[in-house]
């Protein structure tokens, strides 16, 4: 028997190439492996799933573009006019000329076109305004989110509706040094000091920091002062009625108004909800449970049909502004259960370190808590943002025409009226909707890749 040994250790001297993935894990190949023919069920699924769009697509996509008319004057540019006669023998696919024709009517709505600028000023400002608001990448979110939220808002009003309002003569007079424009202000200014005192006397009473909070809304009162002297200035615009607003732009305007209100009272709402203070407590339960046992077409017709008759005589709310406030507190009851079980899916541990760190309430909700349950419920929020953009299209059954409603009164013109003019129309409504729709849902996903901060 041998004494010697062999080594067999191995010192690699250089680095191997790394080599691609095998073809069958990664890629297009790989991708359908793993989602559409992982099993024998997935497979079959797959094949059905396939041979369904196989009998929709093709007709699908030859009624809408290859076999479609895309320009004309009347409705006989999207017929067969049988040979030697005045007649459509057969009407073709969708008629695109039809919503070219309309297309106006459609985005404006019967707003004057001698002011068609400014709706367009208002367009121009929301999206220039969106897109570098929705990219992380982009410097000055805080400048760009007080005019989003600040300086929008009053400047779309006063150009949509040429602001100078009087507010039926009760609350800013014309000339601001009057009489009844003093009374107005120092009443305002008492209104300012109460709200401020009982803030104050909450936050004391919680073991908060009062001075903040009290301070806050103070300046918060102000702006909203300085808000409604704004909107009563004669700016020498034209004054446009509500009631001619339309369109995708009223679309626009009704779901970002109760989008923008849904979310922060949807946050105040699971907070009263979850408070330990029985009043605050019950009035945010029954607020919550109220709204959203109420369907929202019961809620636009309340608003629309009911409130007048309860308020005095002499006060009126404009339509469009009481549709507005039904959607947002409508909206508001299903964004705070969202967020309460947001902020119930947070562990215990996070509540009692943020104690333990010597946060007061409203610091630990707004530094630790809040920020964890809202990143949580990403796709709730975002859900419900999208079921309120769809939902806009029931104001029709107050009379406010929206998109879908200038849709529905275009059918009415005899010139283009056919067979394929609804069909042709709702498909455009529907890529429209698609369009804005699927955009936020894919934003979503966006925000919870770059929030997400678990290890896997």
């Amino acid at each position: 028997m041998s004494n010697s040994k062999t080594d067999l250790s191995f010192v690699r001297s250089e680095m191997v190439s790394a080599m691609p993935p095998p073809v069958n894990d990664s890629g297009v190949v790989g991708w359908m492996r793993r989602n559409l023919f992982s099993s024998v069920s997935n497979t079959i699924l797959t094949l059905i799933g396939v041979y369904i769009l196989y009998l929709i697509v093709p007709g699908t996509l030859k009624w809408v573009f290859f076999d479609a008319v895309w320009s004309g004057q009347d409705r006989l540019a999207c017929a067969t006019t049988a040979q030697g006669g005045e007649l459509p023998e057969k009407w073709k696919a969708a008629c695109w000329p039809y919503v070219g024709a309309y297309f106006k009517l459609f985005i404006y709505g019967r707003y004057p076109d001698a002011e068609l600028w400014r709706v367009n000023v208002v367009l121009f400002m929301f999206f220039a305004g969106l897109i570098p608001l929705a990219m992380p990448s982009l410097p000055f979110k805080r400048e760009n989110l007080i005019f989003m939220l600040g300086v929008f808002p009053v400047a779309s009003f006063v150009l949509l509706s040429g602001g100078n309002l009087d507010y039926n003569g009760f609350l800013l007079p014309e000339a601001i040094m009057s009489p009844s424009g003093f009374k107005f202000w120092v009443d305002y200014i008492i209104l300012t000091a109460i709200i401020a005192g009982l803030v104050f006397a909450y936050m004391r009473a919680t073991d908060s920091e009062p001075t903040k909070p009290a301070l806050l809304t103070v300046i918060a009162m102000a702006v909203l002062g300085l808000i409604l002297f704004v909107m009563s200035v004669d700016f020498g615009l034209a004054p446009v009625e509500t009631s001619l607003w339309g369109g995708f732009v009223m679309t626009l305007v009704i779901a970002v108004t109760g989008i923008v209100a849904a979310l922060p009272l949807g946050i105040l709402l699971a907070l009263g909800r979850r408070s330990d203070m029985p009043a605050v407590s019950l009035f945010s339960v029954i607020f919550i449970e109220f709204w959203r046992g109420v369907p929202l077409i019961t809620v636009l017709f309340m608003s629309s049909v009911m409130l007048p008759l309860f308020l005095p005589d002499g006060v009126t709310f404009d339509k469009l502004l009481r549709a507005l406030i039904g959607v947002a507190l409508f909206s508001s009851a299903y964004m705070a259960e969202v967020v309460r079980g947001g902020m119930q899916a947070i562990p215990k541990g996070q509540y009692e370190g943020a104690m333990a760190v010597g946060l007061n309430y409203w610091q630990s909700m707004r530094m630790i808590i809040l920020p964890q349950a809202l990143k949580i419920v990403i796709p709730g929020i975002v859900n419900t943002f999208i079921g309120l953009f769809k939902d806009t299209t029931l104001v029709s059954i107050i009379g406010l025409l929206d998109f879908l409603g200038m849709i529905n009164l275009s059918h009415s013109d005899s010139n283009w009226a056919t067979p394929v003019q609804a069909m042709t129309s709702y498909v455009f409504c529907a890529f429209i909707f698609f369009l804005f729709c699927f955009g936020m849902s894919r934003y979503s996903i966006f925000m919870e890749d770059r929030l997400n901060t678990s290890h896997r």
